[in-house]
């Protein structure tokens, strides 16, 4: 439900109590990832998607089914090849969906977490979304430090949730936990849903120069918080990067020195130039983050590194820079090379091999669904 926190923040502050369609696991080519969800509050409006369109239908009136009784339902929908305009997903995949109603005034550390996403703070709420009835829907709000609200009724089975839900956070995921539900990993099972609610990932690009307008662009697109750095007062300007988060003038080590990173932080290095790039790049390689691209030939890519292993680097530390960047889309102008270079971004991040899609045979999303969950044949 944090994939829509804005808008269930504000009917929690309204008093208003609604009904939420929570994404829990996925199966082949379903369209949205865990942690989508749509809710419906009791005047019928409706925010948010699971589906892209498919079943939307179906899931508003089960939203309005579980208003009403107030019942918590685990259903799943799936493609029936025998009718593909049944109520199921077109695109071939199987999505299970948990749906609860909340009530901000009775659930009051489950109608906390939008408002701390809204609010730009790290959290995580952890639902039983499979499980004994007298635990669906139970949730609780977990903190960065560990510290959570709310109880499953079993200190047990809170702490090692929150345990869960912790490192889920940490690593700034949404997916589905098993545990017992004595907190074990044994005796009757537990599903849980942990949704994370983290800041938006940093894009450091270093080099005011056109290429870095056009990256800007594709970072903000992508969900980034987007800084600009560069030590020449003339180009670092806010107004040349009406884009950015935030325009610094410094020589670029030394701001990567001082600025916080984290494992989803990408370097973006623009300027193919030694003075700034391997002071810079010495330092971007050692770090925990989560790509280091920098741009320039391959001759340029060459004498780079060996100017690198002469700072000391490893051959495995040198291994993790992206060089020349971006793939190889046949790119020229900045927009084209921004585009390559967003596109190898999120191959790194999702695992994907930059390969065309056609063609190929295996997969294209990772299978998570949720086993023996019942099946709604396809609307």
């Amino acid at each position: 439900m944090l994939d829509i926190a804005d808008e269930l923040h504000r009917w929690a502050g309204q008093g208003r109590p609604f009904a939420v369609a929570t994404v829990v696991a996925v199966g082949g080519s379903a369209p949205r990832q865990p942690g989508a969800a749509l809710a419906v509050d009791a005047e019928g409006t409706a925010v948010g998607s699971v589906s892209g369109g498919c079943v939307e239908g179906a899931v508003y009136e089960l939203c309005r089914e579980v208003l009403e009784s107030g019942d918590p339902v685990l259903q799943r929908f799936g493609h029936d090849d025998d009718d593909a305009f049944a109520v199921g997903l077109t695109c071939g995949g199987v999505i299970d969906v948990f749906v609860q109603r909340i009530d901000p005034g009775a659930d009051p550390h489950l109608a906390a977490a939008p408002a701390a996403a809204v609010a730009g703070d790290a959290v995580a709420v952890a639902r039983v979304v499979r499980g004994p009835a007298a635990l669906l829907g139970r949730g609780l709000l977990v903190r960065p430090g560990g510290a959570y609200e709310g109880t499953f009724g079993d200190p047990r089975l809170d702490r090692a949730a929150a345990a869960e839900a912790r490192a889920l956070l940490d690593a700034g995921r949404t997916a589905t936990v098993h545990i017992g539900a004595d907190g074990s990993r044994c005796g009757e099972p537990v599903t849980l849903l942990v949704e994370a609610a983290v800041p938006p990932p940093r894009m450091l690009v270093f080099g005011a120069v056109d290429f870095a307008a056009a990256l800007v662009r594709a970072g903000r697109f992508l969900g980034y918080t987007v800084t600009v750095c560069d030590a020449r007062p003339v180009f670092a300007t806010a107004r040349r990067f009406p884009d950015a988060d935030e325009v610094v003038l410094d020589w670029p080590h030394r701001y990567l020195d001082r600025t916080p990173v984290d494992g989803r932080t990408v370097v973006c290095v623009l300027t193919h130039d030694a003075r700034f790039d391997v002071p810079l790049l010495e330092r971007a390689l050692r770090l925990p983050v989560g790509y280091v691209g920098a741009m320039g030939s391959r001759r340029t890519h060459e004498q780079r590194l060996e100017r690198l292993r002469a700072t000391g680097l490893t051959e495995r530390e040198l291994a993790r820079l992206h060089s020349p960047i971006g793939l190889d889309l046949g790119a020229r102008t900045p927009e084209e090379t921004a585009l390559s270079i967003a596109a190898e971004i999120v191959a790194h991040r999702r695992g994907g091999s930059g390969a065309p899609l056609t063609g190929g045979h295996t997969p294209i999303h990772r299978d998570e669904t949720v086993p023996a969950v019942p099946v709604t044949p396809a609307a």
